[in-house]
């Protein structure tokens, strides 16, 4: 397959596509014919914190500085649970599957932030802070999910260890 190999798309996939060829084609002209109007509109879509002053602010001069959306700030928790949360609370966020049959949970958006301001919270009183690092030692089940989006959500660096590790394993370097 070469980069030029289209593969179509089913019928029933297209159908409930945000963006078809034609639009995809427009989107792109328009990112190459105006960059910082195209990424302005495309971060538009995203609930900022604060609003950025200047998409784009580049330097191959000397030192090479490149800075996106300056002055703007942003929370990803905000944007990938909060509004969801707002917009469609009842929607199903996670859809987890046990090894068991039948061992299925379906948390909603509005579940999953109750569960991430939870655990962020109780970081919080744990007095983890912004630029603390946390390791998240979890089976695969949304717990850690939970744990990751606190994280995130109160600025945390988390890093995960495999749930498979023995304590002695993870003990001994």
């Amino acid at each position: 397959m070469t980069d030029e190999t289209l593969i179509p798309v089913k019928p029933e996939i297209a159908r409930h596509a945000l963006v078809d060829a034609a639009r995809y084609r427009e989107m792109y002209e328009y990112s190459l014919r105006d960059p910082e109007g195209f990424w302005g509109e495309m971060a538009g879509q995203l609930a900022w914190r604060s609003p950025w002053t200047r998409v784009k602010n580049t330097s191959f001069e000397g030192e090479v500085a490149i800075r996106w959306f300056e002055d703007g700030r942003l929370n990803v928790t905000e944007n990938c649970v909060d509004r969801h949360a707002a917009a469609t609370p009842d929607k199903i966020a996670i859809l987890w599957e046990g090894d068991e049959p039948g061992n299925v949970r379906r948390i909603s958006y509005r579940e999953l932030k109750d569960e991430v301001c939870r655990v962020a919270n109780a970081l919080i009183s744990l007095g983890v802070k912004k630029g603390d690092r946390v390791t998240i030692y979890l089976p695969m089940v949304p717990e850690a999910a939970y744990a990751m989006l606190a994280c995130a959500r109160i600025g945390a660096i988390h890093s995960v260890v495999f749930g498979g590790f023995s304590p002695d394993s993870i003990r001994g370097g």
